[in-house]
């Protein structure tokens, strides 16, 4: 396999300025170089480029597709506050296994902070599995 892991991700922004802001001082990413059209910020080995939408709409899909972003425990309580204390949005409740919150950043892109791990969620799904869940082994092989 050629791939070896997620290279880092681009959200589409109406307002640079805003957007930086908001992953720099609410979510703690650290800035690494801005331009007129854009920025990288880093949350970690995470990558992130905001890009400023050519049309202006940077308008994501009404779906259940977003960004999770993994969070500590501890943390867990003080960052839902820091998000409340910023007025962001939050749209959807957690249904899952582990705490999350799910949130919005200022152009509607869907994030959530997520305590856990693939691991823990595989744990939880082999007790109640979803309709039709089957496993798979680090090689590919279904297990049983």
């Amino acid at each position: 396999m050629a791939l070896t892991g997620l290279n880092h991700l681009t959200l589409a922004v109406r307002d640079l300025p805003t957007g930086v802001a908001f992953y720099v001082e609410v979510l703690g990413f650290v800035r690494r170089a801005q331009w007129d059209a854009g920025a990288y910020l880093t949350l970690g080995d995470l990558w992130l480029c905001l890009t400023m939408d050519a049309g202006g709409q940077a308008a994501p899909a009404n779906t259940y597709t977003h960004f999770a972003f993994s969070i500590a425990q501890e943390a867990f309580p003080e960052f839902c506050l820091r998000l409340k204390a910023a007025g962001v949005t939050q749209w959807r409740s957690n249904a899952s296994e582990g705490d999350s919150i799910y949130f919005l950043d200022p152009d509607g892109h869907r994030l959530e902070a997520h305590v856990g791990t693939l691991a823990n969620r595989l744990v939880q799904c082999r007790r109640q599995p979803y309709a039709g869940m089957r496993f798979f082994d680090d090689e590919g092989a279904e297990t049983v």
